[in-house]
């Protein structure tokens, strides 16, 4: 699912949605000039094709004795994108990702100390094909938000890169 398959309607019920998923029908259908009714049937649309994966609870980690956050970068001496399981099973990482670039996986932690990441490096070196880490700890989060709901500008469109491609005054290139 594409942000080009979303109206502005679509678009506005995830904005507020993101602000606060606990609202009711009715206050949504209002600030986008709908029912509360036609908002249900929308919100569930976007459920039913995917667009909106959960519902959910936003916790501050610091909240939870959490105060340590880290960014992992994990080398490996094999393939890492069979390993999600194993990355899994670490209740420390929130977020792990293959990545390209000069090491394999990047994970997200966080942990209540410094000791506490240190036991959890500990056991991403159990992790088969694990050869090496490098933890970069953050000092301060300026911010962190949820995807942006809006749509891309006209220049970075989809559409727009297909019709400039298409002009007849675009450059063609060697292999066209």
């Amino acid at each position: 699912m594409t942000i080009d398959h979303l109206d502005d309607t679509d678009r506005a019920l995830l904005t507020l949605l993101q602000q606060d998923a606990g609202q009711a029908y009715a206050a949504l259908g209002r600030a986008v000039g709908l029912s509360a009714a036609a908002a249900h049937e929308r919100v569930r649309k976007l459920r039913e094709r995917g667009v909106v994966r959960r519902t959910t609870v936003e916790v501050d980690p610091k909240g939870l004795g959490l105060g340590v956050l880290s960014f992992v970068m994990v080398d490996s001496s094999a393939w890492m994108g069979d390993s999600a399981q194993a990355f899994a099973a670490i209740p420390e990482i929130v977020e792990a990702h293959v990545i390209a670039g000069s090491a394999s996986v990047l994970v997200k932690v966080r942990t209540a100390t410094t000791e506490q990441l240190q036991d959890v490096l500990r056991r991403l070196y159990a992790i088969e094909g694990v050869s090496g880490t490098q933890a970069t700890v953050v000092l301060e989060t300026f911010f962190e938000r949820p995807p942006a709901t809006q749509s891309p500008p006209a220049s970075q469109s989809p559409s727009a890169t297909r019709s400039l491609s298409q002009s007849p005054s675009a450059p063609r290139s060697p292999s066209a």
